[in-house]
C-alpha cells in the first residue's frame, strides 16, 4: 500500500527541524512512505513522523549512538521514545509536539548525521586533523558521554543504589 503524502504546518516544528538537518553538509530531504527522511551519501539520518499509522503524535526518528535511546527514553519518556520500524537498531524518536530543547535536538541530529556520513565528511565535521585521530577522538568522546549520562541516568542511580549491575540491553545482573 502507497503511503499519502503527509502535509505540515509550514510554520510548524518540522520547518526548523528541516532547517536544523539541511544545514549540516551534504544532506538532502527525500520523501519516503509519506514522510521527510534527511540522508548524507545515501544514507537516512533521520525521519520525520507526523501521526504516523494514527500514532497522534509529531516527532523525528534520529539515528543515534549505543545506549543514547536507552539513556534518554529512561530519562524522559515524555520527550523520548523507542520509535517503531527502527528502535530496535538504536534510533531515537524526538516528540516535536511537547516543548522541544532545540540544541539538544540539533546536536542528536548531528551525531546521526556523524554516524551516517561517508568517512570524508564525518573526520571533517569532528574536526579531528587525520581518520585515525578522529576515530580516536570521536569514540573517547563518545564514551566519555555516554558514561556521563548513564552515571546521571535516574534508572542508573537506582540500579546503583540497590546493587545491581545492569548488561548493555538492559537487563539486569546480579553481582
Amino acid at each position: 500500500m502507497a503511503h499519502p503524502h503527509k502535509d505540515y504546518d509550514p510554520n510548524g516544528p518540522v520547518k526548523r527541524l528541516r532547517e536544523i538537518c539541511l544545514a549540516l553538509p551534504e544532506t538532502i530531504e527525500k520523501e519516503a512512505w509519506g514522510e521527510c527522511t534527511f540522508r548524507v551519501g545515501g544514507k537516512m539520518f533521520a525521519m520525520t513522523d507526523n501521526n504516523h499509522h494514527g500514532d497522534g503524535r509529531v516527532a523525528v526518528w534520529c539515528k543515534a549512538p549505543p545506549m543514547v535511546q536507552e539513556i534518554l527514553v529512561g530519562s524522559d519518556s515524555t520527550r523520548f521514545f523507542r520509535p517503531p520500524y527502527v528502535g530496535h537498531k538504536g534510533w531515537l524518536g524526538v516528540r516535536l509536539d511537547v516543548e522541544v530543547d532545540w540544541d539538544e535536538l540539533a546536536a542528536i541530529l548531528e551525531d546521526g548525521w556523524i554516524m551516517s556520513a561517508p568517512k570524508r565528511l564525518a573526520v571533517t565535521r569532528r574536526g579531528a586533523s587525520s581518520k585515525t585521530d578522529s576515530a580516536a577522538v570521536g569514540d573517547r568522546e563518545k564514551a566519555r558521554g555516554v558514561q556521563a549520562k548513564i552515571e546521571s541516568a535516574p534508572r542508573a542511580r537506582a540500579v546503583r543504589k540497590s546493587g545491581k549491575r545492569v548488561a548493555a540491553h538492559g537487563s539486569r545482573r546480579m553481582k
